[in-house]
């Protein structure tokens, strides 16, 4: 038998036809949100919130990932949901995002534990009218249906961008993501677009540099992680190596010296000022790593001006 697997190529197809990996299937085609400026009118558009979840399309016979691959759910859970398209978040509760990509992703299914999953149901795909109608359907849909574990993600409107920072406000701090505008009228419609925006709340704060920690292994000669002390009291900040490829992440961490280091600092860190703006964008953080969006990079700019994130 180990000489049938002596190559990789020859071990992945034997796991295929046996059915030990994912379905390959073309990712499909879906609406993606840009990002919302600050002070949106949120008049005309359909609020909803943000769930920190794992994007699963229905297409009426398997429920799949954004990427087109299979998700292996219970027998019982895919035998429950309706033979119409659909798209949504499956969803574990605030702050479950860690649990919830576990459990989706395991080839063999706990059915124990998806019962307390939810599918938020906020798309019907390639349905007609506009979207204030396809969420009234939706609604009609679920409610119709009768599981308990197929919800219709709530669609509210707000009158003025005040009322939409209390409701941001209101979702963040019950331990919320952030807040969807879909706009009423529009059509059903495929790729990023201006139809749809996702607000978040952004964390600002000024701070010091005051040292730096080399890389090693295969990041010798560049910048690990630069130290800050934060101007509030015993805080510090930390941009990680990581943030090369999740995005801008700074996580609060045990007091240090503010003695920076003596050894010489590699390139990327001679230039770094005496003081500059962290921007803390961890949810951003954690969404590029969920999207799997392009590697993200940091910009050092001059002294005051906010660390920026950009795509290669």
């Amino acid at each position: 038998m180990h000489r049938l697997l002596r190559t990789r190529r020859q071990f992945i197809a034997t796991l295929a036809a046996i059915g030990c990996l994912p379905e390959a299937h073309a990712a499909p085609a879906l609406l993606k949100a840009q990002t919302a400026a600050r002070g949106i009118d949120p008049a005309g558009y359909l609020v909803s919130e943000k769930y920190d979840g794992v994007r699963a399309v229905w297409d009426g016979r398997a429920l799949r990932f954004r990427s087109g691959l299979a998700i292996s759910a219970p027998a019982d859970f895919v035998a429950r949901l309706p033979a119409v398209p659909l798209d949504g978040e499956l969803w574990l509760g605030r702050g479950r995002f860690e649990t919830l990509s576990g459990l989706v992703r395991r080839q063999l299914p706990d059915a124990q534990a998806w019962r307390q999953l939810r599918y938020m149901v906020f798309e019907l795909p390639g349905e007609g009218g506009d979207f204030a109608s396809r969420a009234t359907r939706i609604a009609a849909l679920v409610q119709h249906h009768g599981f308990a574990q197929l919800q219709a993600v709530e669609q509210i409107r707000l009158e003025s961008p005040q009322a939409l920072q209390h409701r941001l406000d209101e979702v963040v701090a019950a331990g919320g993501e952030g807040l969807m505008l879909h706009r009423a009228d529009a059509l059903y419609e495929t790729g990023r677009s201006a139809a749809l925006f996702k607000l978040k709340p952004l964390h600002d704060a000024e701070a010091r540099v005051v040292g730096h920690v080399a890389g090693q292994g295969r990041h010798v000669g560049r910048l690990a992680r630069c130290r800050c002390v934060l101007r509030r009291a015993s805080s510090s900040c930390s941009a990680p190596a990581s943030a090369t490829r999740r995005g801008i992440g700074h996580r609060p961490s045990a007091p240090w010296s503010a003695t920076p280091t003596a050894a010489t600092p590699p390139p990327a860190c001679r230039a770094l000022p005496a003081s500059c703006v962290c921007a803390q964008s961890t949810s951003e953080a954690k969404s590029a790593r969920r999207e799997r969006s392009p590697r993200a990079k940091v910009t050092w700019p001059p002294c005051g001006q906010p660390l920026k994130r950009s795509t290669a």
